[in-house]
């Protein structure tokens, strides 16, 4: 076994996918790379399962992976792994609900692991949760009425400017229960988990099971909710197109998620040098 090995955690969007939402052929050269070289490569994303597993199975990983910030940490290749799902209660959630209804939101979206439960018909917004064919089918009505489990996520879509008043009413009658981050563009979206569910939880359960030290952990991310994983790491990078936030909390920043950031990190850090095509 590599003494030396680094656990490497990739955010998705805005990280290692394009603003088209692939892989670039040079970053995913580095990481197959840096897998072949003995490091440990996991996916850490705000993402459901379904919606993630395209690029796990693209970069032929065998990891465990974080998704919905956290709330659940599994390994898609071993159902026999000390998987961890953690949703918040469905009372919190219906509470919830109910000041979305009061403040006339958009619409709310839950999710129950990789089920998927919308208030109000929506085609694009399906469009961006189904990801495949084999998806199961969106439940679609009240929330009220057709959401009777704990869900893993709440997602919701608020009107412009209600987006501050929301938040503020989150943090003033439900902080001790959730955290909310918000997506970035073009989607004003405000995500909910149960609180203390992050993806520096999930990173540090994997670095536990891989027997690595926190400061042989390198982890890339760009937006609000990869801040508490950057900040764990010892080896925190940001993206060039990161928000300053992030850039704030990080040990390094590279090129953005455009310019091969993940990639040319990787290559310089750990030494690698990327296979020929």
């Amino acid at each position: 076994m590599q003494t030396n090995r680094h656990l490497i955690a990739l955010d998705l969007d805005g990280t290692l996918l394009t603003d088209k939402k692939v892989i670039s052929p040079h970053t995913k050269k580095l990481v197959e790379t840096a897998i072949e070289a003995g490091h440990i490569v996991v996916i850490a994303t705000g993402r459901p399962h379904r919606a993630s597993i395209e690029y796990y199975h693209r970069l032929r990983l065998t990891t465990p992976m974080v998704n919905f910030n956290g709330a659940l940490i599994h390994h898609p290749a071993d159902s026999r792994w000390d998987a961890l799902h953690s949703p918040m209660s469905i009372r919190t959630a219906h509470k919830i609900i109910d000041a979305c209804y009061e403040l006339n939101v958009h619409n709310v979206l839950a999710e129950v692991m990789d089920e998927v439960y919308l208030d109000q018909f929506d085609q694009a917004i399906i469009d961006i949760f189904h990801m495949t064919e084999n998806d199961p089918p969106f439940t679609i009505g009240s929330l009220k009425n057709k959401l009777t489990e704990d869900p893993t996520s709440l997602l919701i879509h608020p009107k412009e400017d209600h987006i501050l008043t929301l938040r503020d009413h989150l943090d003033d009658y439900h902080a001790d229960l959730i955290e909310h981050r918000k997506w970035g563009a073009p989607w004003n979206i405000i995500e909910i988990v149960r609180k203390g569910m992050n993806k520096a939880v999930g990173l540090q359960k994997i670095a536990h099971y891989y027997h690595i030290p926190k400061e042989r952990i390198i982890a890339f991310g760009d937006e609000d909710n990869d801040l508490e994983m950057i900040d764990y790491a010892g080896v925190g990078v940001a993206m060039g197109n990161a928000i300053d936030e992030l850039k704030a909390v990080s040990n390094h920043i590279t090129d953005t998620n455009e310019a091969d950031g993940i990639g040319k990190f990787l290559e310089s850090y750990l030494n690698l040098e990327a296979k020929s095509v």
